[in-house]
């Protein structure tokens, strides 16, 4: 058996606020929609993410809310074009992200942007080369 991430939960602070980000800004699409918490298909096969109230998150997983900063942990979009990478950067920025890093050519040939979720959850966008 080999491990696979079929859903990725992200504990936030304003589920409606998260969901109107990653539906329609992002281009997500709602699965499950219960008070507290929503599930999203990202497309193409891409594991679905799931929007979790932070403190019944917490609560769920028997662990403290507490935490800031890094959360050592970022999602990664890998894109065949520069052009790509630039609109949703552009599209991120538009639904309410903050743009952490501007894109840009990086030195081993590839071209990268980062930004953060409302919640501050961290997205790379990226070519392969």
């Amino acid at each position: 058996m080999s491990l696979q991430a079929t859903v990725i939960m992200l504990g936030v602070k304003d589920v409606d606020r998260a969901k109107k980000f990653y539906v329609e800004g992002m281009g997500a699409t709602i699965v499950q929609d219960f008070p507290g918490f929503a599930r999203a298909s990202l497309g193409g096969g891409s594991s679905d993410i799931a929007l979790y109230e932070w403190e019944a998150a917490a609560q769920d997983a028997g662990v403290s809310p507490e935490g800031s900063g890094f959360r050592g942990v970022s999602f990664h979009y890998i894109t065949d074009t520069r052009e790509e990478v630039d609109e949703t950067l552009r599209t991120a920025e538009a639904a309410g992200a903050k743009v952490v890093k501007a894109a840009q050519a990086v030195e081993w040939g590839g071209y990268d942007a980062w930004f953060s979720d409302p919640d501050g959850y961290l997205w790379k966008l990226a070519t392969e080369a």
